[in-house]
């Protein structure tokens, strides 16, 4: 790798409900303005581009991307389930790291429908129909929705294995609830309560309905360049990626018949361990993180396969307040994805801005005092896991 990627500018729309939302064009093309116009730079500027979308025909990017600028440059659409707006930045970070060119865009965008996520393609083999195989095969449920049982799933072989509570997946909602009063793009900004969250209607064995991510539409978009494009175009270089990993699935999601594993477990620690390698720092390094809390249980697993808390220790962990202001690490400053929504090929992209914006000292009354490190986490089921880390110069 020649140099690290410099994140120029970030962008980000306001997160609505599905049928709040204008034409998925409109939602991407102001993401990506508003990237340019944070880098100062123009889209003729940008020599590549790589465009994350799940629910959308193929050269949607492109429909995006001609409502700013008809430059003629390579233009990739990129789709891996929730952590499609990651894999658009993994993209964009190594084409300039490799020296192929200097600034390179990213940008995401859904338009959602309501309710529970389904598939399209009826009429031919699943992508996920052996992780759809490997939770039939651990849980003898038919009525749940299989996202919602597969997460539901892995929190309940959390329990038993550690004894953790149930208010303790629904105090991680109550944490998101309270940091997303501040981000006025976020979709949910109420405060509620751990007895609001267990009070809400089920929707799981485990879960309520106040412990899953909403249905949501919205954009989101970097520019990442060289330093050397950086100086001579006078860009804030106070951001960069230090390191960042994608992973997909192993062996053990299918083998070992556990449901930790079979939502992303083993791809999250592995990511993270490389991340933390090639960095040279540990997670105790970590000032905030912005990690894929699609439900509530994956919050929790996630700590401990990120290394924020020892295996088993994640109950401790939350429950001492070491996932906030004033603990160890301030995890969702955002309001995370329950609380800020989950519009998939933004999602990863969203997270960007937040720590970028963080790193920067410019996320209003949310922001980190002091942060220097910042670790992101974007996972999609099918699977892949991309663990990225920035830090301010």
């Amino acid at each position: 790798m020649s140099s690290k990627a410099i994140v120029a500018g970030v962008g980000m729309t306001r997160f609505v409900k599905p049928g709040d939302n204008d034409p998925y064009p409109v939602m991407g093309a102001e993401a990506i303005r508003m990237a340019l116009a944070d880098a100062g730079l123009d889209y003729d500027q940008v020599q590549q581009a790589y465009a994350g979308y799940v629910y959308g025909d193929s050269t949607s990017g492109q429909r995006v991307a001609y409502e700013v600028g008809m430059t003629g440059i390579p233009l990739v659409n990129v789709n891996n389930n929730c952590s499609t707006g990651s894999s658009a930045l993994f993209l964009a970070r190594q084409a300039v790291e490799a020296g192929v060119v200097d600034c390179a865009l990213a940008f995401g965008f859904e338009q959602m429908a309501p309710g529970a996520l389904s598939e399209h393609w009826t009429d031919r083999p699943s992508p996920l129909d052996r992780f759809i195989s490997a939770a039939d095969e651990v849980s003898s449920d038919t009525r749940t929705p299989m996202t919602l049982k597969m997460f539901s799933g892995a929190g309940i072989a959390h329990q038993k294995k550690y004894g953790t509570r149930d208010e303790t997946f629904a105090k991680i909602r109550a944490k998101a609830s309270t940091h997303a009063v501040h981000n006025e793009r976020a979709i949910f900004r109420k405060e509620v309560t751990v007895e609001e969250v267990m009070q809400s209607a089920p929707v799981a064995d485990l879960l309520t309905r106040l412990q899953c991510c909403p249905p949501t539409c919205g954009g989101a978009a970097a520019v990442v360049c060289s330093e050397a494009f950086a100086d001579r175009h006078g860009i804030d270089k106070s951001v960069r990626i230090v390191a960042q990993s994608m992973t997909t699935d192993f062996p053990s999601t299918f083998e070992d018949k556990d449901m930790i594993k079979v939502v992303g477990y083993d791809l999250t620690a592995a990511a993270a361990r490389e991340v933390y390698e090639a960095a040279g720092i540990g997670p105790e390094d970590v000032d905030v993180v912005e990690l894929h809390d699609c439900f509530t249980t994956n919050e929790l697993l996630t700590y401990e396969g990120l290394g924020l808390a020892p295996e088993g220790g994640a109950e401790k962990f939350i429950w001492d307040g070491d996932n906030t202001y004033g603990g160890r690490v301030v995890t969702n400053p955002s309001g995370g994805l329950l609380s800020k929504g989950h519009p998939l090929g933004a999602t990863g992209l969203a997270q960007c801005f937040e720590l970028v914006s963080q790193l920067r000292g410019a996320a209003g009354e949310r922001t980190v005092e002091g942060a220097r490190t910042a670790l992101q986490h974007n996972l999609g089921i099918g699977g892949a896991c991309v663990v990225t880390l920035y830090q301010a110069a």
